[in-house]
C-alpha cells in the first residue's frame, strides 16, 4: 500500500495554481526591478503607448520621421499600457502587461500541450514555460512585448480551434474567433506565421483523431476548417483594417536593413550564442528526444513538423531554409521570433520527457530538471547585463529638458550615439525628430533609400548608414532640422563639414548639441500616409475592444470533451522507448 501511494504521488500533475505562483515568484522581482527597460525594444513600446495615452483616437505621431502612422504596428499591448498607466505610470504599466503575458503563457502552454500529451506531461510543459530561455531572452534582452503578448493568446485559442473542428461545438468556435482576433491585434506576424507553425499541426491532429470516440467525417472536417478560416480572416481584416490599408499604401519596399539574427551562426559563434544558445538553453539537450519521439509517434508528427520548420527558419542564415520559405519577408523579419515559436512548440516534448524522467528517477530527476530550468532562465534574463543593448545608457532627462525650453522645440532634431535611448527621449520631449526606431513606419526617402536603420546608429551600418545620414543633413532646411544631439564624437567632423556648430553641452560634456544657422522652423509635412479620422476611430476601438470581447467570451462555460473526462483517470507509466506514449 505504501509503495502504491508513493508511486501515485510521482504520477500526479503539478497544479496549475502552483505553476502560476512559480511564475510570479520568478518574474515579478525582475519586473519590479525594471530589468526589461534595459532591453532593445522596451522603450519603443512605451513610446507608442505614450502616444495612445495622449492621442487615443489619432494614430498619426509627429515625433518620429517628421510624422508617421502608428497603424503600421498592431496596438493592443501598447494600448493596455496606456490604460494601465493611469494607475501605475508608463514604465510600471509596461511591467504589468508583460506579467499578464507571462501568466497567460503558462495557461496557454498547458492547454496547448494537453492536446498532445497527458495531464502530467502538460503540467511539466507549463512549468518549463516559466523558465523558458527564449521567453526570458525576449522579455529581458530583446524587449519584444508584442511577440510575447500575442503568442500566449494564440496558444489559448488553439484548443478551442481543435474542439470546434473535432467536435463542432459553437462555443469553441466563438472563443477561438475572439482569441484569434485579440492575438492579431497584439501582433499580426504571430497570427500569420502561427497559422503554419501552430494551427496546421492542430488541424492535422484533429484529422488524425477523427475516428477516436465520436467519429468525424472528412467533409465535416473540411467544412469546419474552412468556416473558421473564413471567419478569422474576415474578423482580423476588420479589426486591423487601418493596418492593411497602411501596408497597401506603403508596402515594405525600402532597401533591406541587415540584422544579426540572419547571420550564419557557425561562422559567427557569438551571434550563435545570442540567438541560439541563450534562447534554447538546456532545451538543446532535448533536441534528439524531440526528433526521435516526434517521428516515432503518429500523433506527434504534426507537432514535430511545426517545430522543425520554425527551428530551421529561426537559425537564420545558418541554412538556406529561412530565405527559401520566407522569400522577400526574410529581409524584413528578424529570426529570434521564430526561435521563440520553436521553443513553444517543443514544450509538449519537454513536458513528456520530464514526466518520464520523474516517473523513473523521481527526486534525482526533479533536482536535475530544476537546475537545468533555473540555469536556462537565468542565462536568458542575465544576458542583457553581459551583452547590453547600449554599452553606456543615456540619461535623456536633461536632453528632453533642453529641447523643451527656449523655443528649441520649434525645430526638429535627431541624435547620434543614443542607441535605443531615442525612444525614451521621444517619450519625454515635445520636440519632433526626423529619426526613429520603427523601420516599417519610415516614409522619408533619405531613410528608405539606404540600407541603414536609425540615424543614431549610422556608423554601425557602414556606408549605407552614413549615406542616409549625409542625405538627411543635406536636406536639413526642408525638414526644419536645426539640432543634432551627439554622444559619439565619431560624427563631429561630418557635422562640422556640413555647416553645424556646437552650441551647448550636457551631462558634464558627454553630450554635445550641434546647431545650424538659418534653418527655418519646422512645419507639418503634407503626408498622404496620414490616416483619416474614421481610421483613427477604428484603431482606437476595435483592437482594444477585441481583447475585452475575448475576456468576456472565454468566461462562457465550456462542456468538457470525452478526452478531457478520460484525463481524470490515472494513466499508465510512460517509458522512454519510442511509441510508449500514454494519451
Amino acid at each position: 500500500m505504501e509503495r502504491t501511494d508513493s508511486v501515485a504521488i510521482w504520477k500526479r500533475p503539478i497544479p496549475l495554481s502552483f505553476i502560476l505562483l512559480a511564475a510570479v515568484i520568478v518574474h515579478v522581482p525582475l519586473l519590479l526591478s525594471k530589468l526589461p527597460l534595459h532591453s532593445y525594444d522596451a522603450t519603443f513600446h512605451i513610446f507608442f503607448a505614450s502616444h495612445y495615452l495622449h492621442h487615443w483616437m489619432d494614430p498619426w505621431n509627429a515625433k518620429w520621421y517628421a510624422g508617421f502612422s502608428q497603424t503600421t504596428y498592431p496596438p493592443l499591448p501598447q494600448q493596455w499600457i496606456a490604460v494601465l498607466s493611469h494607475i501605475f505610470g508608463l514604465e510600471m504599466a509596461y511591467m504589468a502587461v508583460q506579467l499578464a503575458a507571462i501568466l497567460l503563457l503558462v495557461v496557454g502552454v498547458y492547454r496547448f500541450a494537453r492536446l498532445w500529451v497527458n495531464e502530467q506531461a502538460a503540467s511539466f510543459a507549463a512549468m518549463a514555460s516559466v523558465f523558458l530561455g527564449a521567453e526570458s531572452f525576449l522579455v529581458y534582452a530583446a524587449g519584444q512585448l508584442s511577440t510575447t503578448s500575442a503568442a500566449p493568446i494564440y496558444l489559448n485559442a488553439l484548443p478551442y480551434l481543435f474542439d470546434w473542428v473535432r467536435h463542432g461545438r459553437w462555443r469553441s468556435f466563438l472563443k477561438a474567433l475572439a482569441l484569434f482576433m485579440a492575438a492579431a491585434a497584439a501582433h499580426h506576424a504571430t497570427l500569420l506565421f502561427g497559422s503554419v507553425f501552430f494551427a496546421v499541426p492542430v488541424l492535422a491532429l484533429a484529422f488524425v483523431d477523427r475516428n477516436e470516440g465520436e467519429p468525424m467525417s472528412t467533409p465535416a472536417f473540411v467544412a469546419r476548417t474552412v468556416s473558421i478560416g473564413i471567419a478569422v480572416g474576415v474578423a482580423i481584416t476588420i479589426v486591423l483594417l487601418p493596418f492593411w490599408i497602411a501596408l497597401i499604401q506603403n508596402p515594405v519596399t525600402q532597401v533591406p536593413i541587415p540584422h544579426a539574427s540572419r547571420a550564419n551562426y557557425l561562422l559567427s559563434p557569438l551571434l550563435g550564442i545570442n540567438y541560439f544558445v541563450i534562447p534554447y538553453g538546456a532545451m538543446i539537450l532535448v533536441l534528439p528526444f524531440i526528433v526521435l519521439r516526434g517521428s516515432a509517434v503518429v500523433r506527434l508528427r504534426p507537432l514535430l513538423f511545426g517545430f522543425w520548420l520554425a527551428f530551421l527558419i529561426g537559425i537564420g542564415g545558418t541554412t538556406p531554409v529561412g530565405h527559401l520559405v520566407l522569400g522577400r519577408a526574410y529581409e524584413v523579419l528578424t529570426m529570434e521570433r521564430f526561435t521563440y515559436w520553436a521553443t513553444l512548440l517543443a514544450l509538449p516534448f519537454v513536458g513528456l520527457l520530464a514526466s518520464e524522467l520523474v516517473n523513473r528517477f523521481r527526486m534525482r530527476a526533479v533536482v536535475g530538471l530544476t537546475l537545468a530550468a533555473a540555469s536556462t532562465c537565468a542565462m536568458g534574463a542575465a544576458w542583457i547585463i553581459y551583452k547590453p543593448a547600449d554599452a553606456d545608457q543615456v540619461k535623456v532627462d536633461s536632453v528632453a529638458g533642453w529641447l523643451d525650453r527656449d523655443g528649441h522645440d520649434k525645430y526638429r532634431y535627431f541624435t547620434l550615439g543614443f542607441g535605443s535611448g531615442i525612444s525614451q527621449l521621444a517619450t519625454y520631449t515635445d520636440a519632433d525628430s526626423v529619426d526613429g526606431d520603427w523601420n516599417s513606419g519610415r516614409t522619408l526617402p533619405e531613410l528608405t533609400e539606404h540600407g541603414g536603420a536609425a540615424l543614431t546608429k549610422s556608423k554601425f551600418f557602414a556606408k549605407p548608414g552614413l549615406d542616409a545620414l549625409r542625405a538627411m543633413l543635406s536636406h536639413a532646411d526642408h525638414y526644419g532640422l536645426k539640432w543634432v544631439l551627439v554622444k559619439d564624437p565619431y560624427y563631429d567632423p561630418l557635422l562640422s563639414f556640413v555647416g553645424y556648430r556646437r552650441v551647448d553641452t550636457l551631462e558634464n560634456g558627454t553630450i554635445t548639441i550641434w546647431g545650424k544657422d538659418g534653418v527655418p522652423p519646422a512645419v507639418p509635412l503634407n503626408s498622404s500616409y496620414k490616416p483619416p479620422a474614421w481610421q483613427g476611430l477604428m484603431w482606437g476601438t476595435l483592437p482594444f475592444g477585441s481583447s475585452l470581447l475575448a475576456i468576456l467570451v472565454v468566461l462562457i462555460p465550456e462542456k468538457r470533451t470525452p478526452r478531457e473526462e478520460q484525463s481524470d483517470t490515472p494513466t499508465p507509466a510512460e517509458e522512454l522507448e519510442p511509441g510508449r506514449l500514454a494519451l
